[in-house]
């Protein structure tokens, strides 16, 4: 059971009866700006101690220490309040068990958005939430709005909730699959989970919380599993069945799938032992003739937080507000200082000097473009336009930064998936562009082939660490091109001493090929 805080209320309790309450608006509104603010900026201790254990284990790489220790740092940036642990601050998720016995004259979904609204509004948090005008046309609602509320009527007087904000990378690891009985034997199951554990691959920030949910009456059932557990909503569920149908995890296959990702070349993102933190696998019943399985993770911003709302007031939990006492001494790490401002020909010329797996540090100004600029500069490449002189005169970071507190030349600012932007790199090699990347996760093996080809290299930043990036490593920022498109705009910023590990380089070496 987690540590939970009472909050100030509004005389919830003075309203309390023997039979249920009517719930005071006030109080909800108070519960969800609170716990959005804290998975904002805090993390758990569990989480914090987990990261320590990774400096602790004298078995970890150095790309496990240096990804543990980036983010052990970063959380303590982050438990300041200004700077959010994590660029993409999520998608808002509340699940409420709603006591039959608690009554509201108002909309608790409105209050609900409400709360998530001022949050977003009035802290350094990034507008996600995309709504289409059309089928093929979409624009940002500039409120991180609408969020998902789940609320569920359950026996009692008490209102309880999970606080979640999911951010897409890791929400786009979720999978199903449907498989079929014959899956249901020891080696063959254990050795497809391991399979599949395997491609989810570095681009959700590990290390992980993994989650393999076997079985489901429905397939949204097994896919709200998967979200769940990913949560640690299951943890306390009984290692074995009993035959009436309700859930268990089996600790022994969950033991078994942990030890094989140690083997996993991924490791905490630059390889090594800690791709995943632990594992979950939960079983679940099934039609006879189905057997979905989900598949999910929690990344390396593990932001979620449970409340309560009883006769005895409102509750939230805990989370860690000093995690500077989890940092042990930290390692050091040996780096290449590279000067980014030089020709685009005598950059690549020395990157070229270097093996895949190299640390190097970054020094100068790069260009920050991702989906939308990416789809724009392809549009206008199509129409018989060349590359504009900026995206071939510095190299380019995948990344939407968050917004900008006062004082600081950036918000918090980490890189997003590589592989959305797998489908325009040889065109835009071909044409003097993305010849420098920069992002997080695995690249496709045509990108490899591309950098060989055009003499291209693709460097990995840490997932995870936007803000730790936005106080030590970013001077100066300005707006390019597209201001329309918010976050997603391309801008020119100046690093200096930016920590990027050398992943695929002008030979078409792969860091992460098997």
């Amino acid at each position: 059971m987690c540590d939970m805080r009472q909050l100030p209320g509004e005389g919830l309790c003075a309203a309390a009866e023997s039979r249920g309450f009517g719930l005071d608006p006030r109080d909800l509104l108070t519960l969800v700006r609170q716990a959005f603010h804290d998975i904002s900026f805090l993390l758990t201790p569990n989480q914090l101690a987990l990261l320590q254990k990774i400096l602790q284990d004298t078995q970890a790489s150095d790309g496990d220490r240096l990804v543990a220790s980036s983010l052990l740092r970063n959380a303590v940036i982050s438990a300041e309040g200004l700077l959010p642990m994590c660029q993409d601050t999520g998608t808002a998720q509340v699940l409420i068990h709603w006591g039959q016995c608690v009554t509201c004259d108002e909309d608790p979904r409105a209050i609900v958005s409400q709360a998530i609204a001022e949050v977003w509004r009035e802290n350094n948090l990034r507008y996600s939430q995309m709504t289409a005008t059309d089928t093929f046309h979409e624009c940002n609602t500039g409120s991180n709005l609408p969020a998902q509320i789940e609320i569920e009527l359950v026996p009692g007087d008490t209102l309880e909730f999970l606080f979640a904000a999911k951010g897409g990378g890791s929400a786009n690891k979720t999978k199903l699959y449907q498989e079929t009985r014959a899956l249901l034997e020891p080696d063959a199951l254990l050795a497809w989970m391991i399979e599949r554990a395997y491609e989810v691959g570095t681009s959700a920030c590990p290390p992980y919380h993994l989650v393999f949910v076997v079985g489901g009456q429905s397939a949204d059932q097994t896919l709200r599993v998967v979200r769940l557990g990913a949560c640690g909503f299951y943890d306390d569920l009984p290692d074995h069945g009993d035959g009436s149908g309700a859930p268990f995890r089996d600790t022994d296959l969950e033991s078994q799938v942990l030890e094989a990702t140690r083997s996993f070349h991924w490791g905490a993102q630059f390889g090594g032992r800690y791709f995943c933190h632990d594992v979950r696998v939960i079983r679940l019943p099934r039609h006879s003739a189905s057997l979905p399985i989900g598949i999910g993770v929690s990344c390396s911003a593990d932001r979620h937080a449970h409340g309560c709302i009883d006769h005895r007031g409102v509750w939230l939990q805990q989370l860690e507000s000093a995690p500077a006492r989890y940092l042990d001494q930290l390692p050091e790490f040996a780096a290449v200082s590279v000067d980014l401002d030089q020709p685009m020909t005598e950059l690549r010329a020395e990157l070229s000097k270097h093996r895949h797996g190299t640390l190097l540090q970054l020094s100068g100004c790069l260009v920050l473009a991702r989906d939308l600029v990416h789809a724009e500069l392809l549009r206008n490449l199509q129409a018989g336009e060349t590359l504009p002189p900026w995206f071939c005169e510095h190299p380019v970071l995948y990344a939407g930064p968050a917004r900008t507190p006062d004082g600081l030349a950036s918000g918090s600012l980490g890189p997003t998936t590589s592989r959305r932007m797998d489908g325009y790199v040889r065109r835009f090699q071909q044409n003097g562009g993305s010849l420098v990347m920069l992002g997080k996760g695995e690249r496709a093996q045509e990108v490899a082939q591309s950098c060989a080809e055009y003499g291209g290299f693709y460097l990995g930043l840490i997932g995870g660490a936007a803000a730790l990036v936005a106080q030590e490593n970013v001077l100066e920022r300005e707006c390019l091109a597209w201001p329309e498109f918010g976050m997603e705009a391309a801008w020119r910023v100046r690093v200096q001493r930016l920590p990027a590990i050398l992943i695929v380089d002008d030979k078409g070496n792969d860091l992460y090929c098997r």
